[in-house]
């Protein structure tokens, strides 16, 4: 077993309205930005009616809430959701950003759908991202696999929305759609999605949104082999990474391309084994967080604690090793959950 499989650990979230204080940001690529993070559903009612039934941005209604999908590892998708999440705030923080979540842990109440897209429009984030993953069956679903990003049908009867989700929400789903791609998971390979993107109506939380939105399903728990990676924390790691970069490319401005190359490697778990003679990531914030995968995978196969820590204390102070060492001291367990690299 490696050493960031030894411990998992809690997370504490901080948001507005948390008393812990942010991690201090050792970066400023984000600095003045707020980011809006959505970790979809929850893990309960908390005493709420999640059947109450609220605006669907259509002119319709839809339930409040609900405590999504169960992995066929028996994970729920709440709390996939809610790890992930933290350790995308916790790169996102790195780097300067004002972090704002939409509910403050995995077992308390989080508001409904409607609810946590007001709280994104008024926080006034350069964006928001809401956290899923897909599930196509209750037994296991080998065949299909894969990330998407949901878009909007338009026009959105709010011309704001419309105007907002169509143009700039637009933008920052394909950015994040070429960050996934780039971190070599695959795109989904059902349900119409095309080039990773898939196109509904239905979906509240970008039909009630006024700032740039991206809906992210990151995978399918019925595979097994994606439910292994959503939920592990090594593979936890690797999707946090990847929408980090997207967000990143996003607020900095990068420009995607209108059509990046499908990705066809195998899923995350089922990479080669690194080796010692892996190479560090190099300096160069603008290469994205792509260049630290052979990196990361060299940590995850590393069993000596110590070791870890002369590999980060190398990294330098580029933006991917500011990003890597902030979200590995979330997951770390050892340490008393701290790793010593500050």
């Amino acid at each position: 077993m490696s050493a960031l499989a030894l411990t998992a650990g809690a997370v504490s979230a901080t948001t507005e309205a948390s008393a812990v204080p942010a991690p201090a940001p050792t970066g400023n690529t984000l600095a003045g930005k707020t980011v809006f993070l959505d970790p979809g559903h929850q893990g309960s009612a908390a005493g709420h009616d999640m059947n109450a039934q609220v605006p669907d941005g259509r002119g319709g209604k839809k339930a409040c809430q609900t405590s999504g999908a169960t992995s066929v590892n028996g994970v729920g998708e709440h709390t996939v959701n809610w790890d992930i999440a933290q350790l995308v705030k916790a790169g996102l923080e790195s780097q300067g950003a004002r972090v704002v979540l939409s509910r403050v842990d995995d077992t308390g109440w989080g508001g409904c759908i409607d609810e946590r897209a007001a709280a994104a429009s008024r926080s006034g984030a350069a964006v928001a991202v809401s956290l899923h993953a897909d599930s196509t069956t209750a037994g296991a679903d080998d065949a299909k696999k894969g990330f998407h990003m949901i878009v909007p049908t338009l026009p959105v009867p709010d011309a704001t929305v419309s105007r907002v989700q169509g143009g700039e929400g637009r933008k920052a789903s394909e950015i994040m759609r070429d960050a996934f791609v780039k971190a070599g998971f695959p795109a989904a390979n059902y349900a119409g999605v095309d080039n990773g993107l898939q196109t509904r109506p239905d979906i509240a939380a970008v039909n009630l949104t006024t700032v740039p939105a991206v809906f992210v399903e990151m995978g399918n728990l019925s595979n097994p082999q994606e439910a292994a990676a959503l939920t592990a924390k090594d593979g936890q790691l690797k999707y946090a990474m990847a929408i980090t970069d997207g967000i990143l490319n996003y607020v900095r401005g990068v420009t995607t391309p209108t059509d990046p190359p499908a990705a066809t490697g195998p899923l995350p778990d089922a990479a080669p084994a690194p080796t010692s003679s892996t190479p560090a990531p190099q300096s160069g914030s603008e290469q994205g967080l792509e260049i630290v995968i052979p990196f990361v995978q060299q940590l995850l196969a590393t069993e000596d604690p110590a070791e870890v820590v002369q590999l980060l204390l190398g990294e330098g102070q580029d933006v991917s090793a500011q990003v890597l060492k902030a979200m590995l001291t979330i997951i770390y367990g050892l340490f008393d959950g701290d790793l010593p690299i500050g």
